[in-house]
C-alpha cells in the first residue's frame, strides 16, 4: 500500500469514526432537539458529493469513508424525524 493511501485511510477512519459517539447518544436518548435539521440535510449533501467524487476518481478512502459516514448520518436523520 503506497504512503498516501496509507493516509487517506487513517484520515478515512478518524473522520468516520467520530460520528459514532453521536448516533450512540441519539440512539440511547432517543433525543435529537439540539441537532439542527439544516445543518444535518447540508452535511447529508455534502457527504453524498463526497460519496459521488471519490466513486468517479475511483479513491477507495474517499468512497469508502464517505459510504460509511454517509450511513451514520442517515441514521441520525432518521431518529431527527421520528424524535424530533
Amino acid at each position: 500500500m503506497a504512503a498516501i493511501d496509507l493516509v487517506g485511510y487513517l484520515a478515512a477512519t478518524l473522520t468516520t469514526a467520530a460520528f459514532l459517539p453521536q448516533v450512540l447518544q441519539v440512539w440511547q436518548s432517543k433525543s435529537t432537539k439540539d441537532l439542527s435539521l439544516p445543518t444535518l440535510l447540508s452535511f447529508i449533501a455534502g457527504i453524498s458529493f463526497w460519496l459521488i467524487y471519490g466513486l468517479l476518481v475511483r479513491s477507495a478512502p474517499i468512497i469508502i469513508a464517505n459510504a460509511v459516514t454517509l450511513v451514520l448520518n442517515l441514521v441520525i436523520l432518521q431518529f431527527k424525524l421520528k424524535y424530533g
